[in-house]
């Protein structure tokens, strides 16, 4: 696997990548890398997250294993189940051989079927994955619980056949949105990092990377009003990832700098509730435009 001796090599294999990480955040997941310990990344949607997983996979060159987290989210969903259909095909197999089952037999690896926690700390693994338990705050609490054991140790537990340790521990990245606070027992387990909105100048720099054919001026007055759209009492606030999909709009729509029309008639692009939609009235659209075009002369 691919290391980095310093958090400048890592900062730069990162920028390498399109994804711009600060300092910090940089030290914290270099740190993560080093001590193989998981990294618990909060801060609001959309400012880059799941992104770090991702990038961090692709930079390591292996896989991303990612559990998506969800209300309801159980053991058979997360880590594992037993492969019901095949037993019972066994088991008529042998009934039909005069063969005796024994229970040893019917719950073995072979009747495992492994779920994103089982898969990231599979031993048959060459080399370690990077595991990406994403939006855990939208679990129960009670699932949170049963991931004491894998980010302390590596390992889980199944009653039939006992512990399974990873041979090659995986880069584990948790994240959340904070919907609501995730319990101490786990935090004490990672290295944690809050992902703030990024200011002006670093929004900018990520819009023109990810969006090299915007024209410059729709870039700047785009970035400065989802920067100032931020500082309104909205329910959602725009992530990094609503300011691109906006920008990307509008760059299709082969436009060359905002105005008042057609930020009205793309706004669906920036933010997803109508209670924020209706605070964007026709003098507020107009004065931020006008804002955005001057500020970025």
């Amino acid at each position: 696997m691919t290391t980095f001796n310093t958090i400048d090599d890592l900062q730069a294999a990162l920028d390498s990548q399109n994804y711009i990480a600060e300092r910090p955040l940089a030290t914290s997941l270099f740190l993560a890398l080093q001590l193989q310990r998981p990294i618990f990344l909060e801060g609001e949607p959309g400012v880059g997250k799941t992104e770090v997983a991702k990038v961090l996979a692709t930079l390591l060159d292996t896989d991303l294993i990612r559990l998506q987290c969800y209300e309801g989210l159980d053991i058979s969903s997360a880590v594992y189940e037993w492969n019901y259909a095949r037993q019972m095909l066994q088991i008529r197999m042998n009934e039909a051989s005069g063969d005796a089952v024994a229970a040893a037999d019917l719950f073995s690896p072979e009747f495992l079927q492994q779920r994103p926690l089982l898969q990231a700390i599979d031993p048959s693994r060459d080399k370690a994955p990077v595991l990406l338990i994403d939006e855990l705050d939208r679990s129960d609490e009670e699932f949170e619980a049963y991931l004491l054991e894998l980010l302390s140790d590596f390992q889980i537990t199944i009653p039939e056949i006992g512990q399974i340790n990873a041979a090659h521990p995986p880069v584990v990245i948790v994240t959340s949105n904070r919907t609501r606070e995730v319990h101490d027992a786990l935090k004490r387990r990672c290295l944690y990092h809050w992902i703030e909105f990024p200011d002006f100048d670093k929004e900018l720099t990520i819009v023109r990377m990810k969006v090299p054919d915007a024209p410059e001026d729709l870039a700047k007055q785009v970035t400065y009003f989802v920067q100032e759209l931020r500082e309104a009492d909205l329910y959602k606030l725009p992530g990094v990832a609503e300011t691109l999909d906006w920008l990307r709009a509008l760059v299709a729509l082969n436009q060359k700098s905002l105005d008042e029309t057609i930020v009205q008639h793309t706004i669906g692009a920036l933010l997803k509730y109508q209670d924020d939609v209706e605070q964007m009235t026709d003098t507020s659209v107009r004065q931020m435009v006008d804002r955005a075009k001057l500020m970025t002369k």
